[in-house]
């Protein structure tokens, strides 16, 4: 059955349920966790909670940058194990998987950066007479109790970003990764306490059962909640967040990439391969709509076809691996019907299209799909791009904004001005020149509008949110403007 594995919550009695964890690509048991059940939940809580509420216990500053010190050196040193790890259990081919870890190490690091550089400001005083003899300042406190959910498919460097953010800010966080990726957040968790952050400060579970997870989130202890997931789990679980809880939401989206007629194939084709198949497409700004100009599509979607064809698609520990499973073989039959349904109703089929096996799905592309087929208005998350004729760049601006979601979007282009009208007019948090949609670094705001999400992440930015500013104010004869 695999590695057994205890929960992360101290002095906690787990559930009778065990959740086993198989690997993505051929459904082999990999490790089985013990389950909270709603007491494990309340006693982890009660235990963060009791942590803020003690402020002379609070982790000083330096301690908190030693620990995150040596948990960086860490991942180093286990730097294969932990890309190894990630690949079979969420199936991201291990040369992504490496990167992955690169990423988190770096994430780590830059946490720390952040903890160096960041400090409060001092407010301007005596500007007026009421203000007189007064000297005003802030500094960053934490904001209390952090509960962090979140994802499967980057499930070591989003826990970095939740987690680490966490440490790094002052707060006690319990966090609960997803059911099918729990591993990587289980052994960062455990990398945190052998480089000295005390258990209770950092606790890590996966739940029995759906409302035990819920209670989690809304309980009103929590005064962060980070999340990293569907939009329709995050937009339900912010409408029942206690009074006072602030949040972070983090969805998907449906991105968007404007060809324009002077664009450089030799540069798009390449890094929209990338950017669309990357993970087999489960990423909330893989490239997914790609609006070429009607002279230009057909013959695009041809070029990009054969590119999507070279990938090698198998098991994501191998080497050779470009293109993994999809995390469940029910989103295989998912993306299918899909895809299916959109040819049915004109889409041309260009590559791809039918299952390999249970869990992995060709690099598919397909040609003018209708407007209001699914894989036009819904993310797929999965390893399809669709490409779309237009005859002014207006339309295809108006067709990419019609969507309910807004992350990032890209346009490649030779052309200065085109670049920025682009940037002017896309409905995007982001706007990438000749670069796909899902570059990212991880010191960078990354923000999903509207439906997509709320608040912005990126490191510095989430552990701004999970800190506050407070202000002194002094009062002083002596002090003279």
């Amino acid at each position: 059955m695999g590695e057994q594995q205890p929960l992360l919550v101290v002095g906690a009695a787990p559930s009778s349920k065990r959740l086993v964890v198989t690997a993505a690509f051929d459904g082999e048991p990999i490790a089985e966790l013990e389950t909270a059940t709603l007491a494990s939940v309340q006693k982890a809580l009660a235990t963060a909670y009791a942590l803020h509420k003690d402020r002379q216990g609070w982790l000083e500053l330096d301690q908190r940058v030693a620990i995150l010190e040596r948990t960086a050196t860490l991942m180093e040193e286990q730097s294969e194990a932990l890309a190894t790890q990630a690949a079979r259990e969420g199936g991201k081919p291990l040369i992504d998987s490496r990167v992955e870890v690169a990423r988190a190490i770096d994430g780590v690091k830059i946490c720390i950066e952040v903890m160096r550089a960041e400090a409060g400001h001092v407010i301007p005083m005596a500007t007026t007479a009421a203000s007189r003899q007064r000297l005003a300042f802030t500094r960053r406190q934490p904001i209390g109790v952090v509960v962090a959910v979140s994802a499967f498919n980057h499930p070591l460097n989003l826990i970095v970003h939740q987690v680490a953010a966490a440490v790094a800010s002052g707060c006690p966080v319990v966090v609960k990764p997803a059911d099918d990726t729990p591993l990587s957040c289980y052994a960062f968790v455990r990398l945190l306490h052998e480089a000295g952050l005390p258990p209770e400060w950092c606790q890590a579970l996966v739940t029995d059962e759906l409302a035990t997870a819920q209670a989690l989130v809304t309980d009103p202890r929590v005064a962060f909640f980070t999340f990293i997931g569907s939009a329709k789990v995050g937009w339900m679980l912010r409408s029942q967040l206690a009074p006072g809880t602030r949040c972070a939401l983090e969805h998907g989206g449906a991105a968007p990439v404007i060809l324009e007629d002077d664009a450089d194939w030799d540069l798009a084709l390449p890094a929209l391969t990338k950017g669309g198949y990357y993970h087999a497409g489960q990423v909330c700004v893989s490239v997914q709509r790609v609006f070429a100009p009607a002279g230009q599509a057909t013959e695009f979607a041809a070029a990009l076809a054969k590119h999507a064809g070279q990938l090698r698609i198998g098991d994501p520990v191998d080497d050779d691996t470009d293109v993994g499973p999809l995390i469940r073989p029910r989103e295989v039959e998912r993306v299918a019907a899909w895809v299916n349904a959109a040819v049915d109703a004109g889409a041309q089929r260009v590559v791809g299209g039918d299952p390999l096996g249970p869990t992995t799905y060709p690099c598919t592309v397909l040609l003018d799909p209708p407007a209001d087929a699914k894989v036009s208005r819904e993310e797929i998350f999965g390893p399809v791009v669709c490409v779309y004729p237009y005859d002014e760049v207006a339309e295809a601006y108006t067709s990419a904004n019609d969507l309910p979601f807004s992350f990032q979007a890209a346009v490649f282009t030779r052309d200065l001005d085109k670049a920025l009208a682009a940037y002017q007019h896309l409905d995007a948090s982001a706007v990438m020149v000749n670069d796909h949609t899902a570059f990212r670094v991880d010191a960078m705001p990354f923000a999903g509008l509207r439906q997509s999400g709320l608040g912005t992440g990126g490191i510095p930015y989430t552990m701004e949110d999970m800190t506050v500013e407070k202000l002194l104010v002094v009062k002083s004869g002596v002090l003279k403007a």
